[in-house]
């Protein structure tokens, strides 16, 4: 087959050019703060006292300074550590060290980092740190963040914090990749009320989808590490760190649709409620942030929370029964197990001892089709979140020396058996593929 004269050398400029055009495309995306006008503040004829309290109370909605701090460093300091499929990532100094921290840092760059995820010197910050949420943060709010952190003691790390480029797997490490992906799953952007809402769900909406970052935890992720959109609640196992983070619009898996706004903003308020108890992660989450979060931001969250949930239209999930069947003998050793170690806490029916050891019974976190969350329950045990309401929790003792792989998938089948339950069965490589996991 004959070709035109000059044809491959019009192939070669045809994609020379595309790649120039894709190439400055990603460029032009990811620097949009060098030509957008930005905002200025309104704060300016608040006092400065209250502009640092309203700072304190949102930095605390946040949970900045809990992923700020590593344990045994200086407050804000950074440090600690974040697990990726991609490598790690440490968080960084924002106390006012002139060094480390924020000391030369002014409103305006603080602004950028939160609304386009940039640092001061322009470089692109790996969404570890969640700015498609932060995106949301009004100027107003993120100035009132920046003067309470500026109050802070300038602290610094007694090592140096590694940067991406020394943390993270090549070529992940690369402002290349980091620009890609942005332009791939992020867009700046403003938080929008709807006329038709309530000023209280709108102030929840706000929260959840911005600085509270909900759906970072509780919605799905994908080949890239990047989760849904900021108000996708359908729930997401969190890489690595191994919990699942159950749908918050699902009436199997949360039920916030049946529940009350009271009980919801009770949740997060003292860590249990008469149907849930949070666990993992969120134990941590209610520990350091959402227990002190004022009571009408608690309420408004609680409030568009429910509503989301009540107006869900997704496929809920289906834990459809197991393929396998247990073996008679199987559940024989789940029932003698359960007799044994979890009896005298949660009685013999499970129903529990009321606010101390939680109901089995009728639980949602037994019936969940994935069991990542009983797994880790039972093999590393544990405390819920030590609140106000309940500052000395019982705990859960640890299991993984006491109980090997098949007993442990043999009671977990036996919890999901019985009581009326009829979830699946959780099979022995289930938890040697979780503690695996677990240990890497």
């Amino acid at each position: 087959m004959m070709f035109p004269q000059n044809f491959w050398r019009n192939v070669a400029w045809l994609w020379l050019t595309v790649a120039v055009l894709l190439v400055l495309a990603i460029v032009l995306d990811n620097h949009r703060d060098l030509w957008e006008a930005q905002p200025r503040s309104q704060n300016t004829d608040t006092p400065l006292a209250t502009q640092i309290s309203q700072g304190q109370t949102l930095l605390q909605i946040g949970n900045c300074m809990d992923c700020h701090t590593e344990r045994g460093q200086p407050m804000g300091a950074g440090g600690r550590a974040f697990e990726t499929p991609f490598g790690r990532v440490y968080s960084s100094n924002i106390t006012p060290d002139l060094v480390q921290g924020l000391g030369t840092w002014q409103a305006d760059d603080f602004w950028r980092a939160l609304h386009y995820g940039k640092s001061k010197d322009g470089r692109l910050l790996t969404p570890v740190f969640p700015y498609k949420h932060t995106t949301l943060i009004s100027r107003n709010d993120s100035d009132a963040m920046f003067a309470a952190l500026k109050m802070l003691a300038a602290e610094k790390t007694q090592k140096p914090i590694p940067k991406v480029s020394e943390s993270l797997d090549w070529p992940y490490n690369s402002g290349v990749a980091i620009a890609i992906w942005r332009s791939l799953f992020f867009s700046a952007g403003n938080f929008k009320p709807q006329d038709t809402k309530s000023n209280e769900w709108n102030r929840g909406a706000y929260l959840a989808q911005g600085l509270g970052h909900c759906a970072a935890c509780h919605s799905p992720r994908n080949a890239w590490g990047a989760s849904g959109e900021v108000n996708d609640f359908s729930g997401g196992l969190m890489p690595l760190v191994n919990w699942y983070a159950p749908s918050l619009v699902s009436a199997q898996e949360t039920g916030l649709a049946q529940q009350s706004i009271e009980e919801i903003a009770l949740l997060l308020k003292s860590g249990r409620n008469a149907t849930a108890i949070a666990s993992g992660p969120m134990a941590e989450v209610v520990k350091h942030s959402t227990q002190h979060w004022p009571e009408a931001d608690l309420r408004a969250v609680a409030t568009y929370l429910k509503e989301e949930a009540q107006t869900y239209t997704g496929s809920p999930p289906f834990n459809k029964a197991s393929i396998l069947k247990s073996s008679g003998q199987f559940l024989s050793l789940g029932s003698k197990i359960y007799e044994q170690h979890c009896e005298q806490c949660h009685q013999a029916q499970g129903q529990g001892i009321a606010n101390a050891y939680p109901a089995l019974a009728q639980n949602r976190a037994i019936l969940l089709s994935d069991p990542t969350n009983l797994v880790q329950a039972v093999l590393y045990g544990g405390y819920p979140a030590a609140t106000a309401h309940h500052p000395r929790p019982f705990g859960m003792p640890p299991f993984i020396l006491t109980l090997e792989d098949r007993e442990i998938a043999a009671v977990l089948t036996h919890l999901r058996s019985q009581w009326g339950h009829q979830a699946s069965e959780v099979t022995p490589l289930q938890v040697n593929r979780i503690r695996a996991l677990q240990g890497r």
